[in-house]
């Protein structure tokens, strides 16, 4: 373990999605901005997600959905999470998700949510302003 303090994300496309340009962009996009990515690949269960968190210690878990299965993917990893004493650990995600479901992924405890067409600075950004200072916290 080093002494940086760049936040370490670990990006994952839980489920049985099998299309991932488009969260290799995303995470490349993060590592560009100085963001340290852990990209655990596809189709990890929220087990395999929440382990690599753990392991990698983890500041955020980004989630990437395209199956229609984000309520309750999100909601598996954000209960390991609970289960293993770690919601310091912020998730957020996208994907194609209908905006009528952000509002109970935000009460589930989803940090935040990028719609298809949101900019790659745009997450970087936030990332940057929402968990890069996780790590300087702790």
């Amino acid at each position: 373990m080093g002494t940086s303090s760049a936040a370490r994300v670990v990006i994952a496309k839980p489920g049985l999605d099998g299309h991932d340009r488009g969260v290799k962009i995303v995470a490349r996009t993060l590592r560009d901005a100085g963001i340290e990515v852990i990209y655990a690949g596809l189709r990890q269960t929220p087990e395999m997600v929440v382990h690599a968190a753990l392991q990698e210690d983890a500041d955020a878990i980004g989630l990437s959905v395209l199956s229609g299965a984000h309520m309750t993917l999100f909601d598996r990893v954000l209960q390991l999470l609970r289960e293993n004493d770690a919601t310091d650990i912020v998730v957020f995600g996208g994907g194609i998700i209908p905006d009528e479901d952000i509002p109970e992924l935000e009460r589930m405890g989803v940090a935040k949510v990028f719609t298809p067409g949101a900019a790659t600075s745009e997450i970087a950004d936030w990332v940057r302003a929402n968990i890069g200072t996780a790590r300087a916290a702790r």
